[in-house]
């Protein structure tokens, strides 16, 4: 099979589908790897160490396009992009259909297969492709939120932990999942008052016995929500329901009751947001003000640090990308159910059922 590794043309994301451990891997097992020219620039990987891997360069994405059976990428393909893709072809990437229906009409009428990295799911019930991007942004969540709850940046001008004598920043966190453990984990290390609201009862008491008195846990319900939210000075927006549209669970009211120069992340953004107010931003211009309130919604936070997040996605990415190569595939799918709930988009029929819901759309059972 034919790899190809285009370069990221989102804004500001630096991010590569491979890395060098990747092409040797693919070429070991007899595949080829076509990597665009300057691809993995932005994480230290020159064209050379590609090259020196077995890799081929390609000048032009066009020419990536065309040649590859498979294009394994790290974000959603770009209106400038869906031309470029063919009937049959694999996109193995993240997809984040759910918020995004002219996207997914996109794919349909390419009739590609289309494979979503955040909805690849084994038998726990875990994410695997998810977590370690999550991972990052939610510890980047607490960074900036830092960051802006200061003066200079338009915040109220809190220290997050405070100092001996004064309060410190009250930071709520709504999902007790891997975004928000690890923004917990970040907020508590500063020393900020931290909030935890969950529906899973069971992750509330995991978190209670790994955080103990550093964190208030609570059952998350519109009255907790509202009494937790208007008391904060940041708040993180971490709900994910897999391969959904994210819950709206913060609205305009509640934000009105904040005090001025409070923060609000919302990584859920990318999944529409968990914000009633919040719309995508960038990272050239992440934030925006509603209400006296600063909004921060850049849907590929884990972009502005590509280095840590590139090598953190591709260790489990290799995997699935091994066993389509290897198989093609259908077959790859057929022997891995995880994989196979992967498949959102297949030959012009939308196959991930909660998709089709959030969009509206035709829903088709993937046949294997």
């Amino acid at each position: 099979m034919i790899v190809g590794v285009p370069k990221e043309i989102k804004n500001k994301e630096n991010r590569v589908g491979m890395v060098v451990a990747g092409v040797r891997a693919l070429t070991n097992a007899g595949h080829k790897v076509m990597v665009q020219h300057n691809a993995g620039i932005g994480v230290g990987i020159s064209n050379d160490d590609y090259r020196k891997a077995g890799a081929l360069i390609a000048e032009t994405a066009k020419e990536v396009y065309e040649k590859s059976d498979m294009i394994v990428k790290v974000k959603e393909p770009l209106p400038e992009e869906y031309s470029l893709l063919r009937e049959g072809q694999i996109l193995y990437t993240y997809l984040h259909l759910a918020a995004d229906e002219r996207l997914t009409k996109a794919l349909m009428e390419r009739k590609i297969v289309g494979i979503a990295y955040e909805t690849i799911q084994p038998a726990d019930g875990s994410l695997p492709l998810l977590a370690p991007m999550s991972a990052v942004a939610g510890r980047m969540a607490t960074q900036i939120g830092a960051t802006y709850l200061q003066h200079d940046h338009g915040g109220k001008g809190m220290l997050l932990g405070g100092v001996p004598g004064v309060e410190r920043a009250h930071v709520v966190v709504l999902g007790g999942g891997v975004v928000g453990v690890n923004a917990a984990k970040m907020a508590i290390g500063l020393g900020a008052k931290v909030t935890i609201l969950d529906t899973n009862m069971h992750r509330l008491d995991y978190l209670a016995d790994i955080f103990g008195n550093d964190v208030t846990t609570l059952y998350s319900n519109s009255e907790q929500i509202e009494r937790s939210v208007t008391s904060a000075d940041l708040v993180i927006g971490a709900v994910l329901v897999p391969g959904a549209k994210a819950p709206k669970l913060v609205n305009r009211d509640m934000l009105s009751k904040m005090q001025p120069g409070g923060v609000i992340i919302d990584v859920a953004v990318d999944q529409g947001g968990s914000v009633e107010t919040c719309r995508p931003t960038s990272h050239e211009h992440p934030t925006y003000t509603v209400d006296g309130i600063i909004h921060y919604a850049v849907p590929n936070m884990p972009g502005a640090v590509p280095r840590t997040s590139t090598y953190a996605l591709t260790n489990v990415t290799l995997k699935y990308a091994l066993q389509i190569a290897n198989l093609g595939w259908h077959d790859a799918v057929a022997r891995d159910e995880a994989l196979r709930k992967g498949v959102n988009i297949c030959n012009g029929k939308l196959t991930y059922k909660q998709v089709a819901d959030d969009l509206g759309l035709p829903f088709d059972t993937l046949k294997i």
